[in-house]
């Protein structure tokens, strides 16, 4: 697919991507999640940055490349720098995209452009080239030059306006969500595109914004205001919506516990749970819509419940009944997780300069093919001379002349 020759070839295996050659200028997440996702699904991605590093590494200590969002994000990948502001580095980079299935970007719209290596261009260079861009708010509209971090685009996108308790200010998720969901999306689009190109022969240009990425995620407060003709409030831990019941985290006697009934079984069976199988018939609880009619009555009655028990006891009597519940959980105890450990997603590897780490592998599980192991993120430039010289086949005079006038 990618016309890969020599050293840079990888042996064929059952990967999806392994014949797919990506060029990453991806920064902080949401570029190098969409990467990292086809790295892990075999495609050989070299990614490319200043000669100082790309933002993400700045973060780190002194004496480090690397914090561990950028070692989890940036694994499996081939590191080079490149300097675009300067006419050889520009030209180094068109003859890799002669020879590259994807480029992917997040930087500001118009930056490749500006530099003379936008998509109008490389599109000419590579006919076949899928080049991939990823923005807050899209490379057209009145809204595209506007900065864009996840947590200005919480606030633009309507996030921000329904995270919070009722009578609080807005809060943003705690999370990362929208720089994440964005790279999932751009990972989305260069798929799609990869295949039409199977079938056209040409490829083309894929844009995701941040913004319209997130979205559909306000479905429910959409509803709200659509079923009540106003703006949805926070709500807190209780459904956005406001329209349903009990739905909510629950104080447990060490901890919290979120609790979700979604059907009329499942509020019997916590009934059960709580031995209060005599307020079945109660018609302030005899129905969903008779629930949320008396919520804090509803919410109380649970929490009066919970508040006798451990949160993991909590959660194994209602696991037994088959009610949708889970301890909410720290940073240390989901990276610690025996579940996923055990099915592969995360794993812990040695990583040269921070020592043992955890680290995902990829959500996306394709049967039957062949897992990609990990590879500890690179340094600034670590294979510079693998990619230009055993790639490019420059000599390594050629190689030391770049590195002397700033190109790489």
């Amino acid at each position: 697919m990618s016309g890969r020759k020599g050293p840079m070839k990888q042996a064929r295996a059952s990967r999806p991507l392994s014949d797919v050659t990506v060029i990453d200028f991806g920064q902080i997440f949401q570029g190098p999640y969409a990467s990292l996702l086809m790295a892990k699904a075999g495609a050989f991605v070299v990614k490319v940055e200043p000669p100082r590093g790309e933002p993400g590494r700045r973060r780190a200590e002194a004496g480090k490349s690397a914090t561990l969002p950028f070692a989890m994000l940036n694994q499996n990948k081939h590191a080079i720098t490149l300097n675009l502001k300067h006419e050889r580095g520009r030209a180094l980079l068109e003859e890799m995209v002669r020879r590259t299935d994807v480029l992917l970007e997040n930087f500001s719209p118009g930056t490749m452009d500006d530099l003379g290596v936008g998509w109008s261009r490389l599109r000419e260079v590579n006919p076949r080239l899928i080049y991939a861009t990823g923005t807050g708010f899209g490379i057209s509209g009145p809204d595209r030059d506007n900065l864009a971090m996840d947590m200005t685009i919480q606030a633009a996108s309507g996030i921000m306006s329904v995270t919070g308790f009722p009578g609080g200010p807005p809060v943003k998720a705690g999370p990362t969500l929208v720089d994440f969901m964005g790279g999932i999306h751009l990972y989305a689009g260069i798929v799609t595109a990869l295949y039409d190109r199977d079938r056209s022969g040409v490829g083309r240009l894929v844009e995701v914004a941040m913004q319209e990425a997130v979205w559909s995620s306000l479905a429910a407060s959409y509803d709200y205001h659509y079923r009540t003709g106003e703006v949805p409030p926070r709500t807190g831990n209780r459904q956005s919506g406001l329209n349903s019941a009990p739905y909510n985290v629950f104080q447990s006697a060490d901890g919290h516990v979120a609790i979700h009934v979604v059907t009329e079984k499942h509020w019997q069976n916590l009934l059960k749970a709580m031995g209060r199988e005599e307020l079945k018939d109660d018609p302030r609880f005899a129905t969903n819509a008779a629930r949320v009619a008396h919520m804090d009555e509803t919410d109380a009655l649970v929490e009066a419940w919970t508040r006798t028990l451990p949160k993991m006891e909590v959660f194994a009597r209602t696991r037994s009944y088959r009610i949708p519940c889970a301890p909410v959980r720290t940073a240390p105890e989901v990276m610690n997780d025996p579940h996923m450990h055990a099915r592969g997603m995360l794993q812990r590897i040695e990583h040269p300069e921070l020592g043992e780490i955890v680290v995902p592998t990829t959500p996306l599980r394709l049967h039957g093919t062949d897992k990609v192991a990990a590879v500890p993120s690179p340094t600034i430039g670590q294979h510079n001379t693998e990619i230009y010289g055993g790639w490019l086949g420059l000599s390594n005079t050629e190689i030391a002349q770049l590195q002397e006038t700033g190109v790489i």
